[in-house]
């Protein structure tokens, strides 16, 4: 029974992980593909670990599966913020579809405007 609930967290996980792959080939600028990565993929690894921990149901398993969701859960955010704030500071552009920039009247950033972007975005 664990191993059937465990290999369908670990499924769904890498249904999640492959959305977010997707996302990072099809959304148009960087800032929204920060988001797929960010959203999905976290979700993803969130699932797999979950169900690697329950197919194997050992304590130790619990406690290192435990550790590993923590650092992820305190990371992944920290660190995306971090690089969408850095790109927007050094001048990234927005897509020119995006309707709201809400770091523009920020005092540190470098008056990036929402329409300014390409479609393809800077890579």
């Amino acid at each position: 029974m664990n191993s059937a609930i465990g290999t369908s967290l670990i499924a769904l996980g890498l249904a999640f992980e492959v959305v977010g792959c997707l996302g990072l080939l099809r959304l148009p600028d960087f800032y929204t593909r920060m988001q797929a990565a960010t959203k999905c993929v976290a979700l993803g690894t969130l699932l797999v670990i979950v169900g690697a921990v329950v197919t194997v149901g050992t304590p130790s398993a619990v406690a290192k599966g435990g550790l590993c969701l923590t650092f992820l859960l305190l990371t992944s955010p920290t660190g995306s913020h971090a690089l969408a704030r850095a790109a927007y500071r050094s001048g990234t552009r927005l897509w020119q579809g995006s309707v709201v920039d809400q770091l523009a009247g920020d005092s540190g950033s470098s008056g990036n405007s929402g329409n300014s972007g390409d479609l393809e975005g800077n890579r």
